[in-house]
């Protein structure tokens, strides 16, 4: 047998088991939807909606055709003090991966007393990338989220802990005021997700200021997540990080609203 024939031979047997299951994508999305007690039945449908309407865009559909292996790994996650995934981990390259993903969400509306834990959403979604069968060129988890972290590990924390490994966060701040979620609107909830929960590489915020715009910023987030340097966004929706550069948001915010409510006996 020709020796370069043995050394890929030898090369071959030489690679785990384990890395020969994998499979290689351009990208592992973990998308991250808060459903806590502050949203509404209507927020929650909006989501869905804007989640599926985003999915079966052309403009997605593109943004994946254009990666050097054109597909992508991609997982939806509902957080509010725990987590749970909706729909596992799948290879999106086609339209019909896209359709069939789409098809999968559903939201349902638990009325049962839900904190709010960034922190442990974070935690969980970078699990979810590290112990799947993907290898990405990029992991990033995108969270969503009506007001700041008032349960589990501080969110600052968490996310320099996630960062570290590697993983990209970004955030999509919802700054609506509606139902229980009007009780803990907090001003600046964007200035927030921009000192206390992104971070890594080309991290940003897209904040939702109305729910009109709920669809459009979905798709305009999925695409630029896709795409490194993706299309051109909308000034009145992006907010890049700002690294270096000091804000005065006070990470722990939630924690004190939290303890301030209790001390007034409400729930």
């Amino acid at each position: 047998m020709p020796r370069f024939l043995v050394l890929l031979l030898t090369l071959a047997c030489a690679v785990p088991a384990a890395a020969q299951d994998e499979t290689w994508v351009d990208l592992e999305l973990v998308l991250m939807v808060d459903v806590s007690r502050s949203m509404t039945e209507r927020e929650l449908e909006i989501q869905r909606v804007g989640y599926v309407e985003a999915l079966r865009s052309d403009d997605v559909l593109a943004a994946i055709e254009t990666g050097y292996l054109g597909r992508i790994a991609m997982t939806y996650v509902e957080w509010a003090g725990t987590q749970q995934v909706v729909v596992p981990w799948r290879v999106i390259e086609t339209r019909d991966d896209l359709d069939a993903f789409a098809d999968a969400l559903s939201v349902t509306y638990n009325p049962a007393l839900r904190r709010t834990s960034i922190s442990e959403a974070l935690f969980f979604g970078a699990r979810l990338l590290e112990e799947n069968a993907y290898v990405g060129d990029r992991r990033v988890i995108d969270i969503s989220g009506d007001g700041p972290n008032n349960q589990g590990r501080f969110v600052d924390a968490a996310r320099d802990a996630v960062v570290a490994k590697g993983i990209v966060i970004n955030g999509l701040p919802l700054m609506t005021r509606e139902g229980m979620g009007s009780q803990w609107h907090l001003e600046g909830l964007d200035k927030y997700y921009e000192t206390c929960v992104i971070g890594g590489l080309g991290a940003f915020v897209l904040p939702v200021s109305g729910w009109e715009d709920f669809a459009e910023a979905v798709q305009l987030k999925m695409v630029r997540e896709i795409v490194v340097g993706g299309a051109p966004e909308p000034a009145r929706l992006l907010h890049r990080a700002q690294v270096g550069v000091p804000n005065p948001r006070d990470c722990q915010i939630g924690e004190k609203m939290w303890e301030a409510r209790r001390g007034y006996g409400m729930p």
